[in-house]
């Protein structure tokens, strides 16, 4: 079992970048698969990105291609999402999720992720 904690949200300004963290217990950190989604008030959670267990794989929606990244660090046991030029339309609950796989084919729909973090809120002001 792994839990997760995310952290790093806060409001900003169109055009301005935050980094998410998401910091994991346990030991088995890098035998799970992990994903970023995103929920605004009255929308279905979505995908964002997702990385392989060794982080050689990554996934992103095309509408945060280019913009954001996805990484994880075993060692420190956290994953992280750096989103620049960021855009009203990216204001979200943000969730880091994982699911036990050594497959490099990343899962993107929330039932697919076993774990899930309480969220930390993105607020991109216009």
């Amino acid at each position: 079992q792994v839990q997760l904690v995310e952290s790093g949200g806060g409001l900003v300004q169109a055009g301005g970048s935050l980094r998410l963290s998401c910091a994991a217990s346990g030991r088995t950190f890098s035998t799970y698969a992990m994903g970023w989604f995103r929920q605004a008030p009255g929308k279905e959670r979505e995908f964002v990105a997702a990385i392989s267990w060794s982080g050689s794989s990554t996934a992103y929606t095309d509408s945060v291609k280019g913009r954001f990244t996805i990484s994880r660090d075993n060692a420190k046991n956290t994953l992280y999402l750096q989103m620049n030029s960021l855009k009203p339309e990216d204001t979200a609950a943000y969730y880091c999720a994982a699911y036990r796989s050594y497959s490099r084919s990343l899962n993107q729909v929330p039932s697919q992720y076993d774990y899930w973090g309480q969220g930390t809120q993105v607020t991109v002001s216009s």
